[in-house]
């Protein structure tokens, strides 16, 4: 309904219903407002694009015009949440989200099918059981034991909407199911947050998918999240490959040893040192010897970021989207304008993209 987007993208802003009305020059009132976001009242459409300039929303997305909306909202946080970040990311994915199934609209394309490995999601008696469940995942997918090189290709490969989109910085993570209008399949999407290093972010991708296929009330809610994160870091680095390039029992590692490891998971230094710990390659001690000496800053500092020796995001940047705005505008289905509003791009940007470089 026009009148929730109204509300939404207004917490976004931070705005208060009089703030609004200041925003707008006194186009409407504060009541006026009032009665849009409670759909007593219908807005104009001069008003509406008022409120899509004072908003920084599109005009579509105020409209409603997909009828979608978001279930089952489950952040990732550091930190509790405010309400104008949790506006602020949910407008963003129906925003994007607007795009994404205009596109597939106009390509006649049903959206991609969520391959879940395991239905429905599965039971944990213990913390530890992420382990055997990480493997049969594995399995499922055809993974073997090797590291994975794209979480997010693997991901929208198997049907995961994923978005990596600038986020408050208190948010890691963001996953939620998609509801569209009649009886079409609700669709599971992920977003990151842009800022955070490659490595965390291929983390709470794996801890995303981990919520797909953990029953959410088989523990107590803090043992499922330690579960999640559990599962991110077997999912990530199998215990066969890590024991046989670590070795089965150390007592300690030389840094550039430990980089090189992190280097070949693509994931965290923090991340790695705990999955080391689970598998008990090396101590309890040890981990915190580790976390008290040269590892002091690694849970907030990324040490030898990945992307400082690649172009920024681009391995692990999601593609489909993009590929399907260029595709329906190499065949003519939409203009070079509409392919630039589509993808939040320059047209000079698009255009160079679609005929290459001069």
């Amino acid at each position: 309904m026009i009148g929730d987007r109204i509300k939404l993208a207004r917490k976004k802003s931070g705005l208060s219903l009089r703030g609004l009305a200041d925003a707008l020059g006194g186009k409407v009132s504060a009541q006026a407002i009032g009665k849009y976001e409670r759909d007593e009242m219908t807005p104009s459409s001069g008003v509406l694009l008022a409120l899509g300039k004072a908003l920084g929303v599109s005009l579509s997305y105020l409209m409603d015009t997909q009828g979608i909306e978001l279930k089952h909202v489950d952040f990732r946080t550091k930190a509790n949440t405010t309400g104008k970040d949790r506006a602020q990311v949910e407008t963003t994915v129906i925003e994007w989200m607007e795009r994404y199934l205009q596109i597939e609209r106009i390509l006649e394309l049903d959206s991609a099918e969520w391959d879940a490995p395991i239905s429905p999601p599965r039971q944990l008696a213990t913390v530890e059981g992420a382990e055997g469940l990480a493997n049969e995942v594995r399995e499922k997918w055809s993974l073997g034991a090797d590291p994975i090189p794209n979480m997010t290709e693997l991901l929208e490969e198997k049907g995961l909407k994923v978005l990596i989109e600038e986020l408050p910085v208190r948010v890691s993570g963001f996953t939620c199911l998609v509801k569209r209008l009649g009886d079409q399949a609700d669709l599971p999407v992920v977003v990151v947050n842009k800022n955070a290093s490659l490595e965390r972010r291929r983390l709470t991708l794996a801890h995303e998918l981990a919520h797909r296929v953990i029953a959410p009330d088989c523990l107590d809610e803090k043992a499922v999240e330690k579960a999640a994160t559990y599962f991110a870091g077997a999912f990530l680095m199998p215990a066969e490959h890590v024991r046989r390039e670590a070795g089965k029992h150390r007592s300690q590692f030389g840094y550039n040893e430990l980089i090189g490891l992190k280097r070949l998971y693509r994931a965290s230094g923090a991340a790695l040192l705990v999955r080391l710990k689970n598998l008990a390659i090396i101590s309890e001690s040890s981990l915190t010897y580790a976390f008290q000496t040269y590892a002091r800053g690694w849970r907030s500092d990324e040490p030898a970021q990945l992307e400082v020796q690649e172009e920024r995001g681009e391995r692990e940047k999601p593609h489909r989207f993009e590929r399907l705005c260029y595709r329906a505008l190499a065949e003519g289905l939409i203009s070079l304008a509409k392919a630039a509003e589509l993808l939040r791009s320059p047209i000079e940007e698009v255009e160079a993209g679609l005929k290459g470089p001069k």
